[in-house]
């Protein structure tokens, strides 16, 4: 059978590489025969600066064991690593904190929540450890701890993680499989790739051996903060690991190539998948269809779907929002249309996204009437439009000239849930401040916007 094969062409000019399209009789994206709903590279050096990788390492460096008297330089967040050290070492007494409270109210210097948050977080959990052991109660497990971990990673405060994971040592208390995985999701979260590198150094050097959940979330790391070659040595250390990857290893890998646009690698990575044996489900081929319309190889996404179609494989809404998408990239607009249809016929129920596809292309084509009757459809289904789709119809109605029709959707900018981005307001003072296209018409505007006249 033949199939598309999406090649980018090079080119020394400036401008965007073209795509070329040859026929190959090499199956590049095949479909697993039971489809279902190399050579060892060198090992990731730690980046870390010490060779010693111990649970010591992470540790934050100690600051001074004493408050200092306030100062015309006096700082707040100075104060709270000072005396969270010492809330670490048990030696912030309670007077010792009425009187940092004191002096951060006689302060101008304002101070940062997640500082204050952070230290009382760290406090509470230090006296509850405290009074039940002088109470002759077992003291919180490592369970209860690891529960905080996640939870204060998980809201991007990994700092504050950082803090109960010390509190975790310093009260002999062995982290498990799970305190090491929240911290490590956590500095993957905030970019700190090292850091959670280094944690996967130290976990290894106190015998808690790392699973695919540690390595998927530090591929996913890697991947989404830029770095995918690193993410790739990493899954390939898996196997010597004697870590088998998994579905969501693989999703992981594939969706970063993707979006590096190595599409060339992702194939080679597809196959290895199939052969390992690994499940092959619709979330995987989401990611491929979707990776391979993100790289311009829409004309291949759409052969791969109609094999999926002609295997009768249930598809789901993520899916036919990609491919209505890509049809309407390569200029098939009616069978975009039918897939549209074909949603609300499978069972399926549009989402956001649907919408919003069918609205900016209808915006592009010039078709304003369609865009906004599958707006007012949008709003009846009880869908609420995103901030990023309504600055999209405000700017491209004002740039086809249809000021009413902006005015209505500048309307629905509430200062909450939508926002006026940048790029629309700066749209908007080119256009009607005294020397705009539009200055004459700025009254088809709501009165807030008014005053947009006043500049230029």
């Amino acid at each position: 059978m033949l199939h598309l094969h999406c090649r980018s062409s090079s080119s020394t000019s400036n401008s965007p590489p073209s795509r070329s399209w040859s026929l190959q009789r090499a199956n590049v994206w095949p479909l697993p025969p039971d489809f279902s709903s190399t050579s060892p590279m060198s090992r990731l050096r730690p980046r870390l600066s010490s060779t010693t990788p111990m649970l010591h390492l992470l540790r934050r460096s100690s600051y001074s064991t004493s408050i200092s008297p306030p100062s015309r330089s006096w700082s707040p967040r100075d104060a709270f690593a000072a005396a969270t050290e010492r809330v670490r070492a048990g030696t912030l007494s309670p007077e010792d904190e009425h009187h940092l409270f004191d002096e951060l109210l006689g302060q101008a210097t304002p101070v940062p929540s997640r500082s204050f948050n952070g230290f009382i977080d760290l406090v509470k959990a230090k006296g509850l450890v405290s009074e039940m052991m002088n109470k002759g109660i077992p003291r919180p497990d490592i369970v209860f701890f690891s529960s905080i971990v996640n939870s204060l990673c998980k809201e991007g405060r990994v700092m504050d993680a950082q803090d109960i994971f010390d509190l975790v040592i310093a009260i002999d208390e062995r982290p498990n499989i799970i305190t090491f995985n929240s911290l490590i999701d956590g500095y993957c979260l905030v970019g700190e790739m090292d850091k959670a590198f280094g944690v996967l150094d130290a976990m290894k050097s106190v015998g808690v051996e790392p699973d695919v959940v540690t390595y998927s979330t530090l591929v996913n790391g890697y991947c989404r903060n830029g770095r995918i070659d690193d993410g790739l040595t990493l899954f390939r250390e898996m196997p010597r690991m004697r870590i088998k990857s998994d579905t969501v290893t693989y999703g992981i890998i594939l969706d970063g190539l993707f979006r590096a646009g190595r599409t060339v690698v992702a194939s080679k990575m597809f196959h290895e998948m199939i052969k390992s044996g690994t499940a092959v489900g619709i979330p995987i081929y989401n990611i491929i269809l979707r990776g391979l319309c993100l790289n311009n190889c829409a004309d291949e996404a759409i052969a791969m779907f109609q094999k999926l179609g002609a295997m009768n494989v249930k598809l789901d809404v993520v899916t036919l929002n990609t491919m209505i998408n890509a049809f309407y990239k390569v200029e098939r607009k009616e069978e975009a249309k039918d897939l549209f249809a074909a949603i609300s016929a499978s069972g399926l129920v549009p989402n956001a996204s649907t919408y919003s596809i069918r609205i900016t292309n209808y915006l592009k084509e010039g078709l304003v009437e369609d865009a906004n009757n599958i707006f007012s459809s949008m709003e009846k289904s009880g869908i609420a439009p995103s901030s990023h789709l309504i600055n999209y119809i405000i700017r491209m109605l004002l740039e086809k000239g249809e000021i009413a029709k902006a005015g209505h959707y500048l309307s629905k900018v509430d200062g909450n849930n939508i926002l006026l981005e940048a790029s629309t307001t700066s749209l908007m003072l080119s256009l009607f401040s005294r020397s705009g296209k539009y200055q004459e018409n700025i009254k088809l505007l709501p009165a807030k916007y008014q005053s947009f006249d006043t500049f230029g």
